[in-house]
């Protein structure tokens, strides 16, 4: 049998995953802020869509014409699913002429 004590530090899963997706959104915005491209536009991608931040569009505006200055190309993955690519979306274009 199992003691108050350790049950008290057990987590629903679900708050894990959410603690774990806000501390990716802090450690994104940090690299992006130090300017890394790619998580320039991770961060424009998860406030486009809510991941790990309240949905915010201008802030994810903000953060993708940041990197647009760099690439241009970047606008064709802003309202893509975090993560997603530049390269991705270009296969995209492939599969979708076929």
């Amino acid at each position: 049998m199992e003691d108050s004590s350790s049950e008290r530090k057990r987590s629903c899963l679900s708050e894990v995953v959410s603690d774990c997706v806000r501390r990716w959104f802090q450690e994104t915005l940090k690299e992006a802020k130090a300017g890394d491209l790619n998580m320039q536009i991770l961060v424009a991608q998860m406030y486009y869509s809510g991941y790990g931040v309240p949905v915010d569009a201008q802030k994810g505006k903000l953060w993708m014409t940041r990197a647009s200055r760099v690439r241009s190309s970047v606008w064709k993955v802003s309202n893509k699913r975090p993560g997603y690519n530049a390269s991705d979306s270009d296969s995209d274009e492939l599969v979708g002429d076929t």
